[in-house]
């Protein structure tokens, strides 16, 4: 089944078959595409970044981001922001400090090898017009270190960035089994960072931290295990975590990203799939990749008996919940995308992916929902709508 790709022009359109949505594919002249990261700016401005170039892994896979301007229809051409032809720099996201200065971080690995990953960050002071030098903000020689959602901001000022380590066993190359997270702390903008890690948190991934109207963190994790979304909870302004324990949703080892809203609410978009649906699975999320640097290394084994990382379950469909208690129940649920999720293969050039994945979501303060994702790893799909669209559905 070859996808064709969309029309990644920028401009805004209303769906055809649902005129609450209005959508666009974000402008783009890379073969693959993914990992989107949405910013609403004060000005009402609204900013998407993520990464793009040949495929996940590869050294050409450079961080991207556009513009959607207050009132326009058509997102702005897309702006390289990393340049790092020895690495591949991937999961980008954007973070406005306090202060309005506009942060860009973002991972850079050597070719597939995650266990070699540190964080670089540019700022800007003009809200992304022009961007001050590429510098280092984590890396650790001993393990990979890797980011995908924002910087929660705490009443007292701390900023809290949620990690994951990427970890491989001795001799073997990275897939994933033996993943931790940890929350990084600064109290004082970003120059200095504190470790707190995440307590038995082996395969939970993606952590997305949540402040909530009671000022207690909510955070939601991906599993790398491809059975569900797992939770936990800080009480103490996030230098303490509860043991992340399985929630009711399934989860695909793919990513996931919630908000909450203006009305306290929590809404949170992720591929409503999980191992049990998978027909097929990949050892590695890299192993298509020719890569000198792991050949002394040996492929990683599925080995009886232990957790394994599972790769290849259907990344589809790409879900929106929402939950009105903080987390505990999801009573409303619809589908945004729709399909078989195909992604045995990361390859684009010859449009063999078909995953509807790394969805984003931010609500501007007129009380729309925008939400970004991965289209066939071809495209960015951007799509807006009303906090009303899913509950209306039910």
């Amino acid at each position: 089944m070859t996808q064709i790709k969309p029309d990644c022009s920028g401009r805004l359109s209303i769906n055809k078959n649902d005129s609450a949505r209005i959508e666009a594919f974000l402008p783009t002249e890379c073969v693959q595409n993914h990992a989107a990261n949405l910013l609403p700016l004060p000005n009402g401005d609204l900013l998407c970044t993520w990464f793009g170039g040949t495929q996940e892994g590869i050294a050409d896979i450079s961080a991207y981001y556009s513009r959607l301007k207050k009132g326009s229809q058509t997102w702005t051409k897309a702006v390289k922001l990393s340049n790092d032809a020895t690495r591949s720099e991937q999961n980008p996201l954007f973070f406005l400090a306090p202060d309005n200065v506009l942060w860009l971080l973002y991972t850079a690995q050597i070719a597939g090898n995650q266990d070699t990953a540190i964080v670089r960050y540019r700022q800007s002071h003009d809200f992304g017009e022009t961007w001050g030098p590429i510098k280092t903000l984590l890396e650790d020689p001993n393990k990979g270190i890797f980011i995908r959602q924002p910087i929660t901001v705490m009443p007292n000022g701390d900023w809290l960035l949620p990690v994951f380590y990427c970890i491989a066993k001795p001799g073997e190359k990275w897939v994933g089994s033996y993943d931790t997270s940890g929350v990084m702390i600064s109290k004082d903008n970003g120059k200095t960072w504190l470790n707190v890690d995440v307590p038995n948190s082996l395969g939970c991934v993606h952590m997305n931290i949540l402040l909530l109207k009671d000022n207690s963190l909510y955070a939601l994790f991906r599993s790398r295990w491809a059975d569900n979304i797992y939770a936990c909870r800080s009480t103490d302004g996030g230098y303490h975590w509860s043991t992340p324990i399985a929630t009711n949703l399934p989860n695909n080892n793919s990513s996931i990203q919630a908000t909450v809203l203006n009305n306290g609410h929590i809404a949170l978009v992720f591929n409503q799939s999980s191992a049990k649906d998978a027909i097929a699975r990949r050892i590695s999320l890299y192993d298509e990749i020719e890569d000198e640097s792991c050949a002394n290394k040996k492929e990683a084994e599925i080995i009886d008996g232990q957790k394994n990382a599972f790769w290849g379950a259907p990344r589809a469909p790409m879900s929106l919940a929402i939950s009105m208690d903080n987390g505990e129940t999801w009573p409303y649920i619809r589908h945004l995308d729709e399909g078989d999720g195909y992604c045995m293969t990361n390859n684009s050039k010859d449009s063999l992916n078909r995953e509807f994945s790394y969805p984003t979501i931010k609500q501007s303060s007129d009380g729309k929902l925008h939400i970004a994702y991965t289209y066939f790893r071809m495209a960015i799909k951007y799509v807006v709508i009303d906090e009303n669209w899913v509950k209306n559905f039910n």
